[in-house]
């Protein structure tokens, strides 16, 4: 395709979106599942006819933009307000990603009879709450939530991505190989969590010194170095080891709560770069799916999500939150917030890169999993919060 005609595609796909979004303020539906019908409808098997099954292109971007809209949610999270939830929050981003695994799992192998693979790697891909659709429909719901609620919510999505990618990997090699060694997996999850919290925080300081003691004396300027740390922090993080999501989450949120030049104006950049990534990722995931396909997995899809979002989130959340403080209404709230998102979609893109058998059948699950979950949790999540009694009226 011509860099010119690529462009024009490109543009006018985002400029559909930006005005597609009206619709779903105007029908109460999430706005990511309109920008996936956007990709969907120029795609393949839509009016578009856009030829797209590139699963290492959508994986690269995909993973780019992941790291910037995670670095936006962590400028805009306040540490006052993490602060408290901490530990529960942390808790639920790990043990609990495990918890809802082990329990998806144990439904889909031995209630719906799914394969060994198809059931492992389904329960690992789906077992983190996604940071972008969180964000999104807090944001343009403005769900005003009680107490710590929200800050838990937020802090649990943009953290528990790393358990995830870890156990979704983890998986993988041990379908491959035979000799599949835990410990190593295990001393990697270590090192991979040691050293993105730690460069995160060192790196997150160290970009702040430069913002505070030196004058770049240009806005545009500010905005360069905004980019250039996401970037070189996450490379960086990642040859070394390290966990690049929770990296640039962590000095998302060292950067935001300190004082410098600026410092409004490079978080509004950021949240409206935010929402070019989401918007862009969404439009490539709706291409890379063939909606003629979803129709095959949609019984087992509606199974899995059943399980998914009736039993195994909720187990998991009432575990790691027992003798937490919250109340019964406060952790089924966060039980229904479990939304899914794009960060499965990208991971079920690992086997197919991989030519895994099964490998399209698993993707197309995984996507129906999630247009499931976001419909039904994301379009009832503030008619929950104000149901439970949980929101503030908004004024």
């Amino acid at each position: 395709m011509q860099i010119e005609v690529l462009m024009a595609v490109a543009g006018a796909l985002l400029l559909v979106s930006v005005f597609a979004n009206r619709i779903s303020t105007f029908l109460g539906i999430p706005g990511l599942l309109v920008f996936i019908a956007v990709g969907m409808l120029a795609g393949s098997d839509g009016i578009g006819q856009i030829q797209f099954y590139d699963a290492q292109i959508t994986n690269n971007i995909g993973t780019i933009a992941l790291a910037f809209i995670l670095f936006a949610g962590g400028l805009d999270m306040r540490w006052k307000d993490v602060r408290p939830v901490l530990f529960r929050g942390s808790l639920l981003a790990t043990l609990g990603v495990v918890l809802t695994a082990l329990f998806l799992f144990a439904a889909a192998y031995g209630i719906l009879r799914f394969d060994l693979a198809v059931a492992l790697l389904l329960s690992v891909i789906v077992s983190s709450t996604d940071a972008p659709a969180v964000f999104m429909i807090m944001r343009t719901q403005k769900t005003r939530l009680r107490g710590s609620l929200r800050p838990l919510l937020e802090f649990e999505s943009g953290s528990n991505d790393p358990m995830a990618v870890l156990l979704s990997l983890g998986a993988l090699a041990f379908l491959q190989n035979s000799a599949f060694d835990a410990v190593a997996l295990l001393k990697m999850f270590g090192l991979q969590l040691i050293l993105g919290l730690a460069l995160g925080f060192v790196l997150g300081k160290s970009a702040l010194v430069l913002l505070q003691k030196v004058c770049i004396c240009y806005f545009g300027l500010y905005t360069v170095f905004g980019v250039g740390l996401v970037l070189l922090l996450f490379g960086l993080v990642q040859l070394l080891g390290g966990n690049g999501f929770l990296a640039v989450y962590v000095s998302g949120i060292v950067v935001g709560n300190s004082p410098f030049i600026y410092r409004r104006n490079l978080i509004r950049f950021h949240d409206s770069l935010s929402w070019i990534m989401q918007v862009g990722m969404f439009l490539l995931l709706g291409l890379l799916v063939n909606p003629h396909e979803l129709l095959s997995v949609m019984p087992a899809g509606l199974a899995a999500a059943f399980f998914l979002i009736f039993a195994a989130r909720p187990a998991a959340v009432f575990i790691c939150l027992y003798r937490s403080g919250f109340g019964f209404r406060e952790k089924l709230f966060i039980s229904w917030a479990g939304l899914k998102g794009a960060v499965p979609i990208i991971l079920a893109t690992y086997p197919l890169m991989i030519g895994f058998p099964d490998s399209q059948f698993l993707f197309n699950l995984i996507f129906f999993l999630v247009i499931s979950s976001v419909l039904l949790q994301g379009k009832t999540l503030a008619w929950l919060a104000m149901r439970l009694h949980l929101n503030h009226p908004q004024p």
